[in-house]
């Protein structure tokens, strides 16, 4: 960045000063060639309205200082063979055979124009004659002058462009520090996450600009992925736990098994009921557990679903399943979702309304208001110390606790819920029984 600062800046100092040199270097010679123009219209007009001889501009109230000193210029007097005359030369020029020729020239005010060189020095001279074989005029400019402060100025927009660098390139080195050093500690966290596993490390992110939004991003991330890792930790440890009672009671009947021939008929009977449904609550857990896993992958694309069509779907699925009768009662809302997320939700909390209302003397009524799904029942209700924890994973109530199940059906109904922008609600019934159900967001 201090590099391309520098030649940034230094790309801009060139082309400026490249174009105000030639636009100050046109202007000055221009005015230089137009004095040395106007000095000899001058002594062009002078030896044309009357008859002027050589020795009229020697002197020091000669011609060639009331003509030519104001504009800067000097002027020399040649003789009729093209000498200059004594007196009058200011710089020994080369001669050249248009002064001869113009010095003997008939005719006034005949002009030729050029340039000579003695040294190091360049001069732009002209010629006029005087006319009658009289003699003629040198008008002489030094151009060296000119040319010195013009390469006095190369010189100081040479100076000016290194100095735009140089401050160029500091300031592109602070400001790249600034920017860079953010983001190298930026780096630093990042390393450190995946070196050791962490993700409770302070993530640098002040600012407004595309840095700090990058770490305010990165470490939302990182709480995301602090949150997954935490509900994986939370899940096995719960998981562990529940699957521990069974497989416990699992191994102690098993246990009696290389007895089973000797126990009388009842508890060999009883045993074997006790392996049946032991093994059916484990098998049932680990299908809860599993589906909970991947309701948390969530891998399944949101589409355009008819509410209404997912809910009587997983209603007819719980009739075939519980044998109860259900009643739907939806409007044509339609929601953005996951259908398969949103039938295992509905279809928990059809499952749950069948286990606490085994009569069944009234129908399971399933309401569709908008986003909102409700599952109404007649059963015993829930007590109001349960409200808050029901849909915790494995928890079970004191009255649920004799009935099958793995605690997961409504922790999974408030997965889908929260996956989808909503929640999950359970509230006791006017006249008895409970209302489960869940809101999907917008």
């Amino acid at each position: 960045m201090s590099l391309a600062f520098a030649a940034l800046a230094v790309l801009v100092a060139v082309l400026i000063g490249a174009l105000g040199y030639h636009a100050a270097a046109a202007l000055i010679r221009d005015d230089e060639k137009a004095d040395f123009t106007t000095a000899l219209q001058s002594v062009g007009n002078q030896v044309t309205r009357q008859t002027l001889y050589p020795g009229d501009f020697n002197g020091p109230t000669g011609l060639s200082e009331q003509l030519l000193r104001p504009i800067r210029v000097t002027a020399q007097a040649l003789d009729a063979n093209g000498a200059v005359l004594p007196g009058s030369s200011h710089v020994v020029l080369p001669g050249a055979p248009d002064d001869g020729d113009l010095a003997r020239a008939t005719a006034p005010a005949r002009t030729v124009i050029g340039v000579r060189h003695v040294g190091d020095a360049t001069y732009r001279v002209g010629v006029v004659s005087l006319g009658g074989g009289r003699g003629a005029v040198q008008v002489v400019q030094e151009t060296g002058d000119v040319e010195d402060l013009l390469y006095a100025l190369r010189g100081q927009m040479a100076a000016v462009v290194a100095a735009v660098a140089l401050l160029a390139g500091a300031a592109g080195w602070l400001l790249a520090r600034r920017i860079t050093g953010r983001l190298v500690r930026l780096t630093d966290v990042a390393e450190l996450v995946a070196d050791s596993g962490r993700l409770d490390v302070p993530v640098p992110a002040a600012g407004s600009d595309e840095v700090g939004r990058l770490g305010r991003a990165f470490d939302r991330m990182l709480g995301r992925l602090a949150t997954a890792k935490e509900n994986q930790r939370r899940l096995v440890q719960d998981a562990g736990h529940e699957l521990r009672t069974p497989l416990t009671s699992l191994r102690t009947n098993l246990s009696v098994l290389p007895s089973l021939d000797r126990l009388p008929p009842a508890e060999r009977t009883a045993l074997l009921d006790d392996l049946a449904e032991e093994a059916k609550e484990l098998t049932l857990l680990v299908d809860e557990l599993v589906a909970l896993a991947a309701e948390q992958k969530a891998d399944e694309d949101p589409v355009d679903v008819v509410l209404a069509d997912v809910v009587r779907e997983a209603a007819a699925q719980a009739r075939r399943r519980t044998g109860r009768e259900i009643a739907v009662d939806a409007d044509a809302t339609v929601v953005t979702a996951r259908p398969d997320a949103l039938a295992r939700a509905v279809g928990n909390l059809l499952d749950n309304a069948a286990k606490f209302d085994p009569a069944g003397a009234a129908p399971i009524d399933v309401v569709v208001s908008g986003p909102r799904v409700e599952v109404r029942d007649r059963g015993p209700g829930i007590d109001p110390a349960d409200l808050e924890r029901v849909f915790d994973r494995f928890y079970r109530a004191t009255a649920a606790r004799s009935l099958p199940g793995s605690g997961l059906g409504l922790a999974i109904v408030h997965e889908v819920a929260t996956s989808h922008g909503g929640t999950a609600f359970a509230v006791n019934r006017d006249g008895g029984g409970a209302v489960i159900g869940f809101t999907l967001g917008g």
